[in-house]
């Protein structure tokens, strides 16, 4: 069956793009695109890559061979994905270095290697201290990476190990794959969105819009297409038929923003390396709420015969759907106060400030206003979610205002926002600008434990009340905002 293509993804010069426009023209549209001139000064681009523009696999076994990776056989599909198996990078290159080239076709396929390809790569983790390139400015409002610097995604002992994929590290990936290495069909892990840079090497992207998701589902809408090119028979995808792509070529340098919820399946044309984010923030949070809620009916679902007999059988259905999506509703309800409170003490301290700061800040407070406004309406709809009954305490905010990582967790923000939004941001190397990135916490410490989404929201809605007070001599209004 034949793809019906059509459309196509507009492709700019980001050094011609500022970071308002790039979220009003795409990220809040929820659109993709591809951004070139960002990558001039990596030092990826320089190691990675050899004077023929191809993968310097040299390099990478002589510097990070020890490093253990997980490589995609894509020849051999196991459930809804590739096979994985574990290697050294040095493993991986000599396999590579050695392996058949799809130009070889006269060598038969039963002799030939497994074409490998190497994903999730936690490459930032393993090595901190040799800096491959900088994140763009329109991708720095990443909540999930900045979160994972400082805490675990699992609270619950009985869920975290230190090398299981349920306790991801991070979400930054270096991805290397020879010529026909590929990826099937599928939407990014939480539905967040994602930005992906070619550093050498060309991919070929088919994309499906979220409006046309359901098509790829098969009657019961619970098994997706694995290959888009062999796998869509009309009998089991019958909706496929009426699916329309869209198509794109990324060359060498370019980056790609994919947003949140869109299918994509992507084939390397030639052999290539690619850094790889998947982050979310403010402007696509709601999809990762209404994911882990749909998650959740179906991880219920398929235990409810044991209902019964079960001790605890919300306990189950949270860790079923902590393994099986990667967080669940209390992991989510923690991560989403941890930031609302560090916007609050951030709002506190720029409200309170004189006019020099206010003016300064304005950009920033009106991110930091929307945040909060953001992070209000998702824990709302969590309200009525059924995991939340009776429940033990989620997060004491005093202990959490106290706690070093949370200090760290708003030094990273205040400072991620500044160098995004503020044109000319405040030396650092102050003791008032120390104050300025980590923000003033004082008018949180009395409140009380969250427990719920509702606690949330009321904390939310005391804070707005509190800092419209503190804006009102400058004429801010959080209220209009929030």
């Amino acid at each position: 069956m034949g793809l019906r293509i059509a459309g196509h993804i507009e492709r700019l010069n980001g050094k011609e793009l500022t970071y308002q426009e790039f979220v009003e023209r795409y990220l809040r549209k929820n659109q993709p695109v591809v951004l070139t001139g960002l990558m001039d000064d990596w030092r990826a681009c320089k190691d990675w890559v050899t004077r023929d523009g191809r993968p310097n696999l040299p390099f990478f076994a002589a510097h990070f061979g020890k490093s253990r990776v997980q490589v995609a056989d894509c020849g051999t599909r196991e459930f809804t994905d590739q096979k994985r198996v574990e290697m050294s990078v040095s493993e991986f290159a000599e396999h590579w270095l050695m392996g058949w080239k799809p130009e070889e076709s006269e060598i038969p396929t039963s002799d030939r290697p497994p074409v490998l390809y190497l994903k999730d790569w936690h490459f930032v983790k393993d090595y901190p201290d040799y800096v491959a390139y900088t994140t763009p400015v329109f991708f720095r409002d990443d909540w999930l990476n900045l979160y994972l610097d400082c805490y675990r995604m699992h609270m619950d002992p009985e869920m975290y190990q230190e090398t299981d994929d349920i306790s991801c590290s991070d979400y930054r990936f270096v991805y290397m794959g020879a010529k026909g290495s590929w990826t099937p069909l599928h939407a990014d892990v939480f539905r967040s969105c994602s930005w992906s840079a070619n550093v050498c090497g060309k991919k070929q992207w088919l994309f499906l819009s979220p409006s046309q998701c359901d098509l790829v589902f098969d009657r019961n809408m619970k098994n997706c297409v694995y290959d888009i090119f062999s796998d869509a028979s009309e009998m089991t995808f019958p909706g496929f038929k009426e699916t329309i792509w869209t198509e794109c070529i990324q060359e060498e340098n370019e980056i790609i923003f994919v947003p949140s919820g869109w299918y994509h399946q992507v084939q390397n044309l030639e052999d290539t390396i690619s850094i790889n984010h998947n982050w979310f923030n403010a402007h696509n949070l709601s999809w990762i709420w209404d994911l882990l809620s749909k998650d959740y009916d179906d991880a219920k679902e398929y235990i409810e015969d044991i209902r019964d007999i079960c001790d605890d059988f919300e306990g189950l259905c949270q860790r079923n759907l902590a393994a099986n999506t990667g967080m669940n509703f209390y992991d989510f309800l923690i991560f989403i106060t941890r930031f609302a409170l560090a916007y609050m003490g951030q709002l506190y301290y720029l409200l309170r400030g004189d006019d020099d700061t206010i003016q300064h800040s304005s950009l920033t407070v009106q991110q930091l206003a929307l945040n909060l406004a953001s992070i209000r309406k998702v824990a709302t709809k969590m309200k009525d979610a059924e995991g939340f009954q009776k429940h033990r305490d989620i997060l004491d905010t005093e202990e959490t205002l106290s706690d070093p990582k949370f200090s760290e967790l708003s030094i990273k923000i205040g400072n991620a926002y500044r160098m995004m939004l503020e044109p000319s941001p405040l030396s650092y190397y102050t003791a008032k600008a120390c104050v300025d990135v980590l923000g003033d916490f004082d008018f949180l410490k009395s409140w009380s434990p969250v427990c719920t989404p509702g606690d949330l929201v009321s904390c939310i809605d005391d804070a707005v009340e509190n800092l419209n007070r503190i804006g009102s001599k400058n004429n801010i209004h959080l209220g209009e905002l929030v």
